[in-house]
């Protein structure tokens, strides 16, 4: 099979489902996977009514029998996966961009932020990786944030010093590991891991004070996504350029 699959979580609203567009509009056929069914199916109708070769797959990472599920579904119809992106992620703990939460932290959110944002991704791109490995090209993004720079938060004159949601922050950076020691896990293979930084951009979760349009916060998770068997693995990056651990 020459189209390239790719299989795209929380593709129901915001940098999923562009990234799902643009995707889409490179003849890659879209397993939009979304926790919420309705969701889900209304952003399939909304791809293929843009021309996107699509379909649902309800998927909450959370749940390990979906993380299942998603293999034998994928496993079943295409016998292959070559790209997978991991773009579903949460933020709950209380304050906001500007907050400190260290100090302030409760179990619960950390440890629900962790799932969400860190376990259950290694859960599901693990349990998938067999149908990676069958692509002739496969690529995984996991879509990151320049909040989990502990470079940057560790430099004063950083733009985003004073921004440390801890549950966030240390979710993506823990992320950020998992994507290094994946593509030197694979480095033989032609499987190419990276880290995406989106950027600031308007969706429910960046706030309509981001200064980023969603057109081009998906930007990034596409090229990754369609990087060539020349690209790179093992990187953190926005808009092409990299980014410091």
């Amino acid at each position: 099979m020459s189209k390239k699959i790719a299989l795209l979580t929380g593709a129901n609203k915001g940098i999923g489902f562009e990234t799902a567009i643009q995707l889409g509009k490179e003849n890659v056929t879209i397993i939009a996977a979304s926790r919420n069914k309705e969701r889900g199916e209304k952003a399939v109708a909304d791809l293929k009514a843009s021309g996107v070769d699509a379909e649902f797959l309800q998927l909450d990472i959370d749940n390990p029998a979906d993380i299942s599920n998603a293999f034998d579904y994928i496993n079943n119809k295409y016998g292959k996966l070559d790209i997978l992106v991991n773009n579903a992620g949460i933020i709950i703990e209380e304050g906001h961009f500007g907050s400190n939460t260290s100090a302030t932290i409760t179990d619960k959110e950390l440890t629900q932020t962790f799932a969400t944002n860190f376990f259950n991704v290694v859960a599901l791109t693990n349990t998938l990786l067999p149908l990676i490995k069958k692509s002739e090209a496969g690529r995984i993004v996991n879509l990151s944030s320049i909040l989990g720079s502990l470079n940057l938060h560790a430099d004063k004159t950083s733009p985003i010093y004073g921004s440390k949601l801890f549950a966030y922050n240390s979710s993506k950076t823990a992320l950020n590991a998992y994507t290094v020691h994946l593509a030197a896990a694979l480095a033989d293979t032609n499987i190419k891991v990276n880290s995406a930084h989106p950027g600031w951009v308007k969706t429910d979760l960046g706030t309509d004070a981001a200064p980023m349009e969603v057109v081009d916060g998906a930007k990034t998770s596409v090229a990754l996504a369609l990087l060539g068997n020349d690209g790179y693995t093992g990187k953190y990056i926005h808009l092409g350029e990299e980014l410091p651990w």
